[in-house]
């Protein structure tokens, strides 16, 4: 790892910028209310470790009674399995006979599952463990709303879960059902009626798994934005949310149960950013992180902390600040700090290389992000 931004017991302000910093007290209070609230439904937690990449946050939340991970790549599973994580499904399809093998090397270690919709990914992941002779846990990607991988629910679902079962070295596990498509409806009625929808479609498929002699041991979805309607649906029993963690700006754009802004958790994720001019145009101020600091594929940054204030665009390593000191913002000067609420943690968190955390303005503590397995 390179320098970093902060070493433990910094003061706030002297935190090298841009850095990717996180509020300690609002990450752990995110962690312990979805841990209460799991725990409370008798379900389980797998949180996605796409949106941290990172295994000091992983453990934290086995700590607190998740029962492993998710990841979206072999790499990702590579770092945590590293660092003492025993408990992984790849929320995937893998098509690679080389990250096969890597994901059956890890099947000694740990107990691995990854996720198919197509009988050729069977034989291919079947031959590959039997070689090694390992065995990889499989579940049925059913698509109930994303349109993105997945079979059909009901019948196709189910035909295929037989065909797992017949298949050497996989053990077929159970179903994959995340309507992700819903996580940013606006609304709290559209959300709840997209996995009500969702629900009658995966019961069926559950129900006729059972009918035909077949366990369903694992039903798996859900995220940041629905998981009180999954846990009240009935027919999955693991919460796959991830952001809950960190919050975003697109997050914090939905609609909460009582008609206002969503408050089941609290942004703790943030670009800090300092002011490198403010000369070109009265009433904006320059900031020192840009595109390699921030996703803006679901907008820009927003400001936290300063009112009327706004980033209204950004370059590779500028962002554009606009104050509008007619209703009450203040002009920045040379140096401020700004803390930049992201549109979207997961492709933010992959442009650093550690986190920094912060608490009672001091560096408490400094995490890396495993960015070697975040793209593989």
């Amino acid at each position: 790892m390179s320098s970093l931004p902060a070493n433990i017991g910094d003061a706030f302000h002297d935190i090298d910028t841009p850095a990717l910093v996180v509020d300690l007290d609002a990450f752990e209070k995110n962690l312990k209310t979805m841990a209460d609230f799991v725990r409370k439904k008798g379900l389980r937690l797998r949180p996605h470790a796409k949106t941290h990449r990172c295994a000091d946050i992983a453990l934290k939340q086995i700590q607190l009674g998740a029962v492993g991970q998710c990841c979206q790549k072999v790499g990702e599973a590579e770092a945590l399995i590293k660092a003492g994580v025993r408990n992984i499904i790849i929320t995937n399809q893998i098509v690679s006979e080389a990250k096969l093998v890597r994901l059956a090397h890890l099947a000694r270690q740990a107990d691995i599952a990854l996720c198919f919709d197509d009988r050729k990914q069977v034989d291919m992941a079947s031959r590959i463990a039997a070689a090694q002779g390992v065995e990889l846990g499989a579940l049925v990607e059913v698509d109930v709303g994303m349109k993105r991988c997945g079979v059909a629910p009901g019948v196709p679902a189910c035909e295929l879960a037989a065909y797992i079962e017949a298949a050497p070295a996989l053990r077929f596990r159970g179903l994959q059902a995340y309507q992700g498509a819903a996580q940013h409806l606006r609304t709290y009625e559209a959300r709840k009626a997209a996995v009500e929808h969702a629900a009658q479609q995966v019961q069926s498929t559950v129900d006729l798994l059972s009918e035909n002699g077949i366990s369903c041991e694992i039903v798996a979805g859900a995220g940041t934005g629905t998981y009180p309607f999954e846990s009240a649906a009935g027919p999955w029993n693991e919460l796959q949310a991830g952001s809950y963690i960190f919050m975003d700006a697109e997050y914090g754009a939905i609609e909460g149960a009582d008609g206002g802004p969503y408050s089941d958790f609290n942004h703790s994720l943030f670009v800090l950013a300092s002011v490198m001019s403010v000369a070109a145009v009265p009433g904006r101020a320059i900031l020192d992180a840009g595109l390699k600091s921030f996703s803006v594929e679901k907008g820009m940054p927003k400001v936290h902390g300063l009112r009327d204030a706004t980033v209204i665009g950004a370059s590779d390593e500028h962002a554009v600040l606009v104050m509008d000191t007619a209703h009450g913002a203040r002009n920045l000067a040379l140096g401020d700090k700004v803390m930049l609420i992201p549109g979207h943690c997961d492709p933010t968190v992959s442009l650093h290389e550690c986190i920094v955390g912060v608490r009672n303005g001091r560096v408490e503590s400094t995490w890396r992000i495993d960015r070697d397995g975040s793209s593989r």
